[in-house]
């Protein structure tokens, strides 16, 4: 099969490797039909995971059908169709138990970090009773491969621990996939104001017609005082950093509210410097995580109702052949005007 393998910093290459193989009873084989690429995807490729081996089969998200089942999968069976969560759970231990998944105790991040994953034409699910979703036949498959992984990390990692409520006054730092995942996830709970701030016009752009009330470029000229000015220097309720960057950390610390929420959402490749001289008596509560995907079947249902519209979150399409094309586009996504890219395999 072709796969898309990671072979050291700055280097992948798109390769045949063997069709995995059922390895324990609780696997399933999964013939991928679309598959997309992750930041965190560009955070292995820069040598930022060091979990992430070389000649590692990259890729956590997609969709596809059931080609084999472990004889201990009770929930599926061949031809099914699914939807891969980023995540597996065993469903059993104390971490799972309390539905903290990204923890378990024998899963958590494997796909595409520990275990080969879905930037492939075939990957092999651990606990997959535990760890796919069955979707109808018909469904748009480019839309539920966002629920794989950035509908559920913005809403759980950025809404629901910033606790946000009727009323606040909520800054999203960074309006790429994951930042506008949380935009599009945080008006379920209607804050009275949602300020935006990001480099990318066209991001931005996106991010006034799907409901920011307020748009801000952070072009280097006094963002923090310009965001503050906002708020008449009292800060926000709730700010959700979605960059991954010390910089984007630092405008969230200068720019929270006393007794607000940070919640941080970015993958961070490198120190943050943490202000507690200036935010120790400030009752502020940062919060951290990697997504448990515990919300994905309420977001599909979200979804079904037509209560959440994902679709722009989708910029380009290319074919799993083209992948090292597709991974240019998505790291140049000021120039390309790029949010998610889906991949396509073709039987």
């Amino acid at each position: 099969m072709k796969a898309l393998v990671y072979k050291g910093p700055n280097k992948i290459s798109l390769e045949e490797r063997p069709k995995p193989q059922i390895e324990k009873s609780t696997d399933c084989i999964i013939k991928i039909s679309k598959t997309t690429i992750c930041g965190t995807d560009l955070h292995i490729i820069k040598g930022e995971v060091p979990t992430v081996a070389k000649g590692r089969i990259l890729g956590h998200e997609g969709v596809g059908t059931i080609e084999a089942v472990g004889n201990a999968v009770s929930n599926f069976q061949v031809h099914d169709k699914v939807l891969i969560s980023c995540i597996t759970s065993c469903g059993k231990c104390a971490y799972c138990k309390k539905q903290m998944y990204s923890q378990c105790e024998v899963g958590g991040w494997l796909l595409g970090n520990k275990i080969d994953g879905t930037q492939a034409e075939y990957v092999r699910i651990p606990f997959a009773d535990t760890s796919l979703h069955a979707i109808p036949s018909n469904v748009d498959e480019d839309l539920i491969c966002l629920f794989s992984d950035v509908l559920p990390t913005g809403y759980e990692t950025g809404v629901l621990k910033g606790k946000i409520k009727l009323g606040d006054k909520v800054a999203i730092i960074g309006a790429g996939p994951v930042g506008l995942a949380v935009l599009l996830t945080a008006q379920f709970y209607s804050p009275s104001e949602i300020v935006v701030v990001d480099k990318d016009n066209f991001r931005l752009e996106v991010a006034k017609l799907q409901g920011a009330k307020v748009t801000i470029n952070d072009d280097g000229n006094d963002v923090i005082e310009r965001v503050l000015e906002m708020t008449n220097q009292k800060g926000f309720d709730i700010v959700i950093e979605a960059v991954g960057k010390p910089e984007t950390f630092e405008t969230c610390q200068a720019i929270v509210a006393p007794g607000g929420y940070i919640a941080n959402v970015g993958v961070h490749g490198k120190s943050v410097c943490l202000h507690l001289e200036k935010l120790w008596n400030q009752n502020i509560t940062i919060t951290t995580g990697l997504v448990d995907t515990f919300s994905i079947s309420t977001l599909l249902k979200t979804f079904a109702a037509g209560m959440l519209k994902p679709g722009v979150l989708i910029t380009h399409h290319f074919d799993l052949t083209n992948v090292i094309k597709a991974y240019e586009v998505f790291a140049d996504a000021a120039n390309q005007h790029a949010l998610k890219v889906i991949l396509e395999t073709h039987p």
